[in-house]
């Protein structure tokens, strides 16, 4: 109850204010407003990525690449060999002569699903190789229909 210094009541009391009082509700939702704002930016999540866009400037390639394409058909290729999922692992020990730390470069048909690149991905993760680049055209563009 909310007393006023205004007319007294027939008993000699003050009267009840019949106003709500805002203001300790504006104080609330402005404290609750600046902890948000704090808050909100420490809620996003960064993904760090080692991938420059594609139409930056060309990164230097290593002397000796290792390519894994992905297919159109889904099916994979390591440098010229065609590979299965199943030795895959084995066949990136192979090719990067079993520095986990080398990094392959990822390229695949603009018509490959997300899921389906990601697969790729988990199964590179799977056999130890973390460090993965992938590879666009430089100039922007797509080579998809109508275009070469």
């Amino acid at each position: 109850m909310a007393g006023s210094l205004g007319p007294r009541n027939a008993e000699g009391g003050f009267e009840e204010a019949h106003e709500i009082n805002v203001t300790p509700f504006i104080d609330v939702m402005l404290v609750l407003l600046i902890v948000f704002m704090i808050a909100a930016p420490l809620a996003t999540v960064d993904v760090a990525v080692d991938l420059p866009g594609s139409t930056a400037a060309p990164a230097p390639r290593p002397p000796d690449p290792v390519y894994l394409t992905v297919g159109g058909d889904l099916g994979l290729t390591l440098g010229e060999e065609v590979v299965g999922r199943e030795a895959l692992g084995a066949a990136l020990a192979q090719a990067a002569e079993g520095d986990k730390e080398t990094r392959i470069f990822l390229r695949a048909d603009s018509s490959v699903p997300y899921g389906a690149l990601m697969e790729v991905m988990d199964l590179m993760r799977a056999a130890g190789y973390l460090k993965v680049a992938l590879v666009a055209l430089e100039n922007g563009t797509s080579a998809g229909p109508g275009r070469p």
